[in-house]
């Protein structure tokens, strides 16, 4: 038998031609870098294009600082932004996600960096979702000083994406947070959320699927936009009023409210003999969460659980300078209120509400 030849070709093969294009990825950096630099603060070296992020604690007036850091990314909201289409915000959620957690500590963001991978680069979406990071950087007045963009066509398909973000901050070791002063008798205050922020929208998808809804659908309740620009609402960055409280002295403990909501983030930062008592009356959810409750027949629980509930941030202060410090954040541009307070515990539960039917009770 004759032996059969190995098939050739006669082009000779290219990264492109794998699905990786270079030259798009160095003309993504290029026009990126006038966004990057708007987001300059006190501290930062160079600029984005090198092989790592240069920053000058020294240049920030810190005395004895303590580093913090923090990573998140923006989960299955990523599905709505896809298929919506629309990527201008979805970078301000990334930001968020990260300097939240950051802030809650007492400290200060100082830089942030940024991954995105995707199936096959498209300059107009990158730069789009770019122009939402740089502007959540300037929220918290921080810096954008570096990121990778990765192309990744074996793993990411028609045009999907991933996103993750890194920030460090600084605080000074004695104004770490929590503090070792938290008590009995202590006050609980809100800031309220924007909307759903950045957890649970896998149970939010599978309500809207029980449901027949699409997300370009406008629904009742909602008749300005589709409820895929509602969920898409970005996530509140509460970086510059809770540092501007905490300046004054006046927080004892801050707890971001994620993914676990109230009922698991609260006692993260309440010492184990406390109690956490909150009065139903005083939680007043975003229509959204209403609506969502509502059509896909969630319990209470499981949506305190699950979601924000209209509540991102909590803040422990002394009783007598609650109401002060909710008339200072409210001054700061956020809608707080006074939602509970510490008790010592007695029967082992880190966290009561009391008449939680009144929370849906409107």
């Amino acid at each position: 038998m004759p032996k059969t030849k190995n098939k050739t070709t006669s082009k000779n093969l290219t990264y492109k031609d794998a699905g990786v294009n270079i030259e798009v990825g160095n003309k993504f950096v290029k026009d990126i870098k006038p966004l990057v630099k708007k987001t300059n603060r006190p501290g930062v070296m160079g600029s984005i294009g090198g092989f790592g992020g240069l920053f000058n604690l020294a240049d920030c007036g810190y005395n004895n600082p303590i580093l913090v850091s923090a990573t998140d990314g923006v989960g299955t909201k990523l599905l709505i932004a896809e298929e919506v289409n629309k990527h201008d915000t979805i970078g301000i959620d990334l930001v968020a996600m990260s300097v939240n957690d950051i802030v809650v500590q007492g400290a200060e963001p100082l830089f942030f960096l940024d991954y995105f991978a995707t199936g096959n680069l498209k300059l107009d979406i990158a730069k789009k979702i770019i122009k939402g990071i740089a502007s959540g950087v300037k929220l918290a007045n921080c810096a954008l000083i570096g990121g990778e963009t990765a192309e990744l066509p074996g793993i990411y398909t028609n045009n999907k994406y991933d996103l993750a973000g890194f920030a460090v901050g600084a605080v000074e070791k004695n104004n770490i947070l929590p503090k070792n002063n938290i008590k009995a008798g202590d006050s609980i205050i809100a800031l309220k959320s924007s909307g759903i922020h950045s957890n649970g929208f896998s149970l939010v998808r599978k309500i809207l699927k029980n449901n027949n809804i699409l997300l370009n659908d406008k629904v009742k309740g909602f008749p300005e936009k589709s409820i895929g620009n509602h969920l898409l609402k970005p996530t509140k960055i509460y970086v510059k009023s809770i540092l501007n409280e905490h300046k004054l002295g006046n927080i004892k403990a801050c707890a971001h409210i994620t993914g676990g909501g109230l009922i698991d983030n609260l006692p993260r930062i309440i010492p184990k003999s406390l109690t956490s008592v909150i009065y139903g009356k005083n939680i007043k959810p975003n229509k959204i969460f209403h609506w969502l409750k509502n059509i896909g027949n969630v319990e209470s629980t499981e949506m305190l659980k699950t979601f924000n509930c209209g509540i991102g941030m909590c803040i422990i202060v002394q009783a007598n300078k609650a109401n002060q410090v909710v008339q200072n954040f409210i001054k700061q541009g956020e809608k707080a209120s006074i939602i509970g307070k510490l008790e010592d515990k007695t029967n082992n539960r880190d966290l009561i509400i009391v008449d939680e039917y009144k929370i849906w009770d409107r």
